[in-house]
């Protein structure tokens, strides 16, 4: 999945499915969490931005960044939920776990170096982080 489709579909998902579906089956990503299932997300490009930022952000708060509109938040994964569904629950769903998604020795060198704290600051400054470095398999191959 990609976090950012709940937010861009959200103004016509409801109208279309009506308030029952797209409440229950419509990014249902908690409830699919709760179920046990590991959820995943990343990219389609071009169909949305590829910035991993706005889609963490919809991840966690399921707001549009343009209004606030809220998509069911009941929905939300945690915040360590949505950084696991772009590291290990990715790298597990390759069967490539060994390999990456942790920082672990042994394993690629691949992280991303961001100028917040994700996983602390307040929903409205996750919109406000940039990224700083991306280094893939020990090197920068990403800075401003």
């Amino acid at each position: 999945m990609q976090g950012i489709h709940c937010t861009s579909d959200a103004p016509f998902v409801e109208k279309r499915l009506g308030e029952d579906r797209a409440k229950h089956e419509a990014y249902p990503w908690r409830s699919f969490i709760d179920a046990g299932a590991l959820v995943t997300n990343g990219t389609d490009a071009p169909v949305e931005d590829v910035d991993p930022i706005e889609s963490y952000y919809a991840s966690v708060t399921r707001k549009r960044v343009d209004n606030g509109m809220e998509f069911f938040p009941e929905q939300s994964m945690t915040r360590v939920e949505a950084l696991y569904s772009y590291t290990l629950n990715c790298a597990f769903a390759a069967f490539e776990e060994d390999d990456k998604g942790s920082l672990v020795v042994g394993k690629m060198g691949d992280l991303t170096v961001l100028s917040k704290d994700i996983l602390t600051v307040p929903d409205e400054e996750i919109m406000d982080t940039k990224i700083l470095y991306t280094i893939v398999n020990g090197e920068v191959k990403y800075q401003p």
